[in-house]
């Protein structure tokens, strides 16, 4: 045996990345494609980075945009966060399963300035609980000032997005994401919907590796569902009534995301940064105890 063959016999064999390692290089790149293409949009601001550390384990790239041309606010945050759930939570997301968690994920909220512009959020993640393992997700949009054509836009990208993987997805997440997006205390929903999933499990109709395939596509299918949107309605005129309009709107934002939103509760119980889990919240959101229409814009003159 040469020394070449003795040395190659004695190396310890190249081991395969995990699915938590490829899917967190995954949400890394996404976040990276994102942001990249909202700066390209903008023009005149970039992303901050701030990156953190978790104490008690993991950390994250938290990336705001603000004072745009086109983006009033917005994060894009990338975590990887490890350690010991607290009792209750990690009772209440999978009973049975010990402590031991681990988490990473890619979240986003965009709040653009004009009001004809709608504000978006999407989210991808992949957890694992004791031995049990699971990914959630999804993107829905929030216009102050509905355009058929852009809901339709929206939910049509995304129907292709579901379809690849299972003629059942699309109709499935939409309904899920119906009910979880709804406000009951105001008996209104926060905006046109999208897809929203949780708790996608290998069982005998998947796997994991499936799971992963259709979220990767659902993760890069955001871009094409909402650029076109935003590129569309960021020159549409709109004058003071439209802004105040927008800015109660985003209270509404604000009440389901402090009461409602799971994630926002995962983030604050499991001690992750609030800063960064919070980043979500609108700029010059209105707390207005007035019953406001949305006003009727007049038609332009042609």
């Amino acid at each position: 045996m040469t020394a070449t063959e003795m040395q190659s016999s004695e190396a310890p064999a190249a081991t395969s990345p995990t699915l938590r390692e490829r899917a967190e290089a995954f949400f890394k790149t996404l976040q990276d494609e994102i942001c990249s293409a909202l700066e390209q949009l903008d023009g005149a601001t970039r992303f901050r980075e701030d990156l953190w550390e978790r104490e008690g384990g993991g950390g994250g790239r938290t990336r705001v945009i603000a004072d745009g041309r086109v983006f009033e606010k917005g994060g894009v945050n990338f975590s990887s966060v490890h350690g010991l759930m607290p009792e209750k939570l990690a009772a209440r997301m999978m009973p049975g399963e010990d402590r031991n968690f681990h988490a990473t994920g890619i979240s986003l909220v965009i709040h653009p300035r004009n009001p004809m512009v709608p504000t978006v959020h999407a989210n991808f993640r992949y957890l694992e609980q004791g031995s049990s393992a699971w990914f959630g997700g999804g993107a829905d949009l929030t216009p102050y000032y509905p355009y058929r054509e852009d809901t339709i836009h929206f939910h049509r990208t995304l129907k292709a997005a579901c379809d690849e993987h299972h003629p059942d997805y699309y109709p499935r997440f939409k309904q899920w994401c119906d009910e979880y997006f709804f406000l009951p205390h105001r008996n209104e929903t926060r905006g046109v919907s999208g897809i929203f999933f949780d708790y996608l499990k290998a069982d005998e109709h998947t796997n994991l590796e499936a799971i992963f395939a259709f979220v990767q596509t659902a993760g890069r299918a955001f871009l094409p569902a909402y650029l076109p949107i935003v590129e569309r309605r960021q020159h549409e005129p709109y004058g003071e009534a439209e802004r105040e309009f927008q800015l109660i709107r985003r209270g509404r934002y604000v009440e389901f995301n402090l009461v409602y939103d799971r994630g926002t509760v995962f983030g604050l119980e499991t001690r992750g940064r609030t800063e960064s889990i919070l980043m979500s919240l609108p700029p010059w959101p209105s707390g207005s105890m007035t019953i406001v229409r949305r006003p009727v814009r007049a038609k332009p003159k042609r």
